[in-house]
This record gives structure tokens, C-alpha cells and sequence, in this order.
């Protein structure tokens, strides 16, 4: 299930583009040899999710909103293990996933906004505030901040405000 926020976005969406780690020895998967986990968002507006890695698995949901964020937690051959930002885990083939970096804003409460700035500052002009839950495509984070745009709007928010970057992670 997705919650649409304040302002619906598009998708914007190649397994394959690894995410730049600041952090040292970082686990790779063993047919990509991409960091794992990692990040990565999905490519169109119908994925099915199956129990296992194979066609002969059932399918267990449907993403319906293309360029989710999703974390890559194992791979098996031409199959990708993933996890949604409720926690839901399921094996998705991996050309139904794009390298494209998005996030979701994630808030204590779903009432509170998120607020966005036109730098990397608090004290740097509001540009907007978002619900929990919109998404957003990442242009860079620094650490601690990160720069999303999406369909009306574009600025910098509190990198742990996000769900679909790590801790700390840095994104050129």
C-alpha cells in the first residue's frame, strides 16, 4: 500500500546504477556485484512480487506505482530480493527495476510536514512542505541533506527525513 501525500509524482524511473557508500566494506551481491542492500526504485507501474525467485513462484502482490523506492536485500540469479518501506519482502525479476534513485518523505506523525529548503540549511528559504509519503527523485545527498525534486517542487530536506537513502549514505 502507498499513501499519496500532498502533491502526486510521477515515477520517474536500470538495475545496475550502485549507490555511492561513503561507508567501508560493504557487502556485494553475488550476480551483480552491487552493494547489499541497496537502493533502487521500480521501473514501470505493474510489478508483480513473488514468494521465490523464479516464474514458478506465486504472486504475492502488485506494485502499482512506478519509481518506488525499494531495498535490494539479496539476489538470486536474474531475480532481486526486496523490501518496500512498510517492510514487505518478495523477489522481483530484476529488469523491473531501475538504477534511478527516488525516496519517500517519512514523518513521525502522519499529520507533521516535511520542510524543504532552497539549500542545504535550515535557515535557507522554505520552498515547501511535503506529507509523509510523497515521493520524490534524489539529485544528491550529502550525508545529512539531500536534494528531491519532484512534479512542484525541488529543495534541500534532513536526509533522515527520507525513506530510500541511507544514513550517512552520499549521492553525487
Amino acid at each position: 500500500a502507498f499513501l499519496f501525500g500532498l502533491l502526486m509524482l510521477g515515477g520517474l524511473a536500470v538495475d545496475g546504477a550502485a549507490p555511492v557508500i561513503a561507508a567501508q566494506g560493504i557487502q556485494t551481491g553475488p550476480v551483480s556485484g552491487l552493494a547489499l542492500p541497496r537502493f533502487v526504485s521500480l521501473k514501470s507501474d505493474r510489478v508483480n512480487v513473488r514468494g521465490g525467485p523464479t516464474k514458478d513462484h506465486d504472486v504475492t502482490w502488485v506494485f502499482t506505482h512506478g519509481g518506488l523506492p525499494v531495498e535490494i536485500t539479496a539476489e538470486f540469479e536474474n531475480w532481486r530480493r526486496v523490501r518496500d518501506w512498510e517492510g514487505a519482502e518478495g523477489w522481483v525479476y530484476h529488469s523491473l527495476l531501475s538504477g534511478k534513485r527516488t525516496a519517500l518523505i517519512t514523518l513521525k506523525s502522519p499529520d507533521d510536514l516535511a520542510t524543504l529548503y532552497e539549500g542545504a540549511d535550515s535557515k535557507s528559504p522554505v520552498t515547501a512542505r511535503l506529507q509523509s509519503g510523497v515521493q520524490a527523485s534524489v539529485k544528491q545527498c550529502s550525508g545529512t541533506w539531500c536534494r528531491i525534486y519532484g512534479k512542484n517542487f525541488e529543495g534541500w530536506i534532513e536526509q533522515s527525513r527520507l525513506w530510500g537513502v541511507y544514513p550517512d549514505e552520499k549521492i553525487q
